[in-house]
């Protein structure tokens, strides 16, 4: 594997699974593929789970690991080009990327949607650069429209409690108050759609995800018809995608209160687990009780991040050989 950027670079999900509970068994059994190798991380955005879940998983491989905030310690980086450098931005990122690609042998990068452009977003402009000009192995920490280290540990969680062959998954959108990228849902639905899963989106109308991640799953604009005979419910906020009304991307057109996931909200479902990536605002995305209940898997969800992240991790490693 060269790249991770969604959920068709790591092939066969069955043998991936496979792979992250032997790696669940012992942690360090692949250290040696590691040595004398160099993980650079590189953070455009906040992070806490991401950060120390990978961070964790290269030294689990026997890595060194390079750790860089963009925006604390390091050059203001200028993305654009033809951009006449004037202002507060010393370096330019295509100047850069190659400099850092020398220090290091797989890069993992972390961008954040900036909202301005929906073309410049969805085109993942910053990941691609490095794709294009590191000549190094790249994945994805999250990007502008994609997080599939957190859907891949969201799989390994549903895989490890599932109760049936086939469990029934909702994905709904919950109310937040400040405007969030669709990441996370896009790779949670990108996943689910390649996984043995009944998959469900549910969100107002206005908040449809990209037909590139959907891919024909259901959406119910019911929440309550959505969660009914539910095994897993995954709660989640994103701003608008702008799929029917471009000129609305990345804005809040509801702030519904009634849509967080609440004791009622389960208590529609057959007594499914609650999942969500973290951090979580707490009585607007998931009530207390909700998300402390025995049927909360939050934490263990954000556990499987480290062993998502070693198997990518090793894939990228065996790549390089």
């Amino acid at each position: 594997m060269r790249y991770f950027t969604n959920v068709k670079d790591i092939g066969d999900l069955k043998v991936a699974l496979a792979e992250a509970q032997e790696i669940k068994k012992d942690r360090y059994q692949f250290e040696a593929l590691g040595k004398h190798k160099t993980c650079l991380l590189i953070f455009f955005n906040n992070s806490l789970r991401t950060r120390l879940s990978t961070q964790k998983a290269a030294r689990n491989l026997g890595m060194d690991v390079i750790v860089m905030d963009v925006n604390q310690g390091a050059w203001k980086l200028e993305t654009e080009r033809g951009v006449i450098m004037d202002g507060d931005k010393s370096e330019h990122l295509l100047e850069a990327i190659p400099v850092m690609a020398n220090y290091c042998d797989i890069i993992g990068v972390r961008s954040f949607a900036r909202f301005e452009s929906r073309e410049d977003d969805y085109t993942e402009k910053i990941l691609n650069q490095f794709i294009q000009y590191s000549g190094k192995p790249v994945f994805s920490m999250e990007a502008a429209t994609g997080h599939p280290l957190q859907a891949f540990a969201d799989l390994i969680t549903i895989e490890e409690h599932k109760r049936s062959q086939r469990p029934k998954v909702v994905l709904t959108w919950a109310p937040h108050p400040k405007a969030l990228p669709q990441a996370v849902p896009n790779s949670f639905a990108d996943w689910m759609n390649e996984a043995d899963v009944d998959f469900v989106i549910t969100h107002p109308e206005g908040y449809e995800l990209d037909e590139k991640f959907v891919r024909g799953a259901k959406v119910e604009y019911d929440q309550k018809k959505a969660f009914e005979g539910a095994d897993f419910i995954y709660a989640k906020n994103w701003a608008c995608p702008g799929v029917t009304c471009p000129e609305d991307y990345g804005k809040i057109l509801s702030k519904d209160m009634s849509w967080t996931v609440d004791t009622e909200h389960m208590s529609w479902t057959n007594d499914a687990f609650f999942l969500h990536c973290l951090p979580v605002r707490r009585n607007m995305i998931v009530t207390d009780d909700v998300i402390e209940a025995p049927t909360s898997l939050v934490i263990p969800e954000a556990a499987n991040r480290e062993i998502s992240a070693t198997v990518v991790l090793k894939r990228l490693l065996e790549g390089l050989s």
